[in-house]
């Protein structure tokens, strides 16, 4: 076997433990019915300290306009992570539904997803929800001050 097939094999003997360590998690953000442009989306994850951890998905393609996520944005998120993990902006009344990958190391383990929302010319809503990352999924309402009216998650 040549080198460069060696190496190929390697790799790709080395990506199946991290494959099999992971899940698909679909995500369901439907916002309220608000006047005004559509808004922006953080969906991370953080640790049961509050710690961001990892991006799951982010709405909104104008990276100028993530300063208004303040919570994930204050973690110090790179483009190069949430790269591929973009989309439009979200209307008013829509829902956005996103399947991810999701490392089961974060599953029953205190993690929790939280979304930052954020409408221009309006008021910015951090940690609008925040719910447990738990292998029975989870289903939340948002705070009566935010844009979303809910969010689900399951496997």
């Amino acid at each position: 076997m040549n080198n460069t097939a060696l190496v190929l094999a390697l790799a790709g003997m080395a990506t199946i433990p991290s494959m099999a360590q992971a899940r698909e998690i679909t995500l369901q953000t439907t916002l309220k019915d608000y006047r005004g442009n559509g808004a922006y989306l953080a969906i991370y994850v953080t640790d049961a300290q509050g710690n961001y951890q990892r991006t799951l998905w982010v709405s909104g393609k104008k990276a100028k306009y993530y300063k208004h996520l303040r919570d994930w944005a204050r973690a110090g998120n790179k483009p190069a992570e949430y790269d591929g993990l973009t989309g439009a902006s979200v209307g008013s009344g829509e829902t956005l539904e996103v399947v991810v990958e999701l490392e089961n190391a974060l599953i029953d383990a205190g993690y929790e997803a939280r979304i930052d929302s954020a409408v221009e010319d309006k008021r910015d809503s951090r940690a609008d929800i925040a719910v447990p990352l738990s292998s029975q999924g989870a289903a939340a309402s948002g705070s009566a001050n935010g844009f979303v009216d809910s969010f689900r998650y399951q496997f």
